[in-house]
């Protein structure tokens, strides 16, 4: 991408990102280009960051290892549902999942866990996902058991309507009270260690460029 059409395309992306500078956006949109660069190297034209692009950025980049939740993660930047990830979405989607308000992560944080779309965490998609995300631990004793368990332990905690399901409602309630509820069922937002990160990387590249 030449300079004038980086400099248009930062433009445009830094009117409407909340919460990175113009310098943050530049840096950001040479990543992509990166990652996109590393597909199209191997597999021709490509559209944007494909869903295995893009789990194996928040895996190397952010540990995650839990492929459900990367897989909502993907499906929460891909907001037009193309199958990739466009360089708005890319920036859009890090503004929020890095430097997100509360409110903002919370309403994230819901739809990666309301696994059907239908407004509400059931009890069926809670056990998932805890059965995804806890740790195999070798035992005699059924972990089914364990995990029904704690999801009558969480619903007790977070469902304040006792309809035995979580609306945005409850599970705002709920976080508002106790922050550590935000990834009650599995992480889907980077480490606060990791956050300056991937800012770090992005210069790096910006700064290799000049050079």
């Amino acid at each position: 991408m030449n300079r004038k059409k980086l400099q248009k395309l930062t433009d445009t992306l830094t009117k409407n990102c909340k919460h990175f500078n113009k310098f943050e956006v530049k840096c950001l949109i040479k990543l992509y280009y990166n990652l996109v660069g590393d597909i199209i190297e191997r597999q021709g034209v490509v559209n944007g960051l494909d869903r295995n692009a893009f789990r194996n950025f928040l895996h190397v980049t952010f540990g995650m290892t839990d492929d459900m939740i990367m897989d909502r993660v993907f499906r929460g930047f891909d907001k037009d549902n193309d199958g990739c990830v466009s360089v708005s979405e890319w920036v859009y989607g890090l503004s929020l999942f890095l430097r997100g308000t509360l409110e903002e992560k919370m309403k994230y944080c819901f739809e990666v866990f309301d696994l059907n779309g239908d407004g509400f965490i059931s009890k069926e998609e809670m056990f998932h996902m805890l059965k995804n995300s806890l740790l195999k631990q070798p035992s005699e004793e059924d972990p089914d058991e364990g995990i029904k368990d704690l999801v009558e332990i969480t619903l007790k905690k977070m469902d304040h309507d006792h309809d035995g399901k979580l609306s945005f409602s409850d599970y705002e309630q709920a976080v508002r009270e106790e922050t550590l509820l935000l990834e009650a069922f599995g992480p889907c937002l980077p480490d606060p260690k990791v956050k300056k990160d991937i800012v770090t990387l992005a210069r790096g590249l910006e700064h290799r460029s000049r050079h």
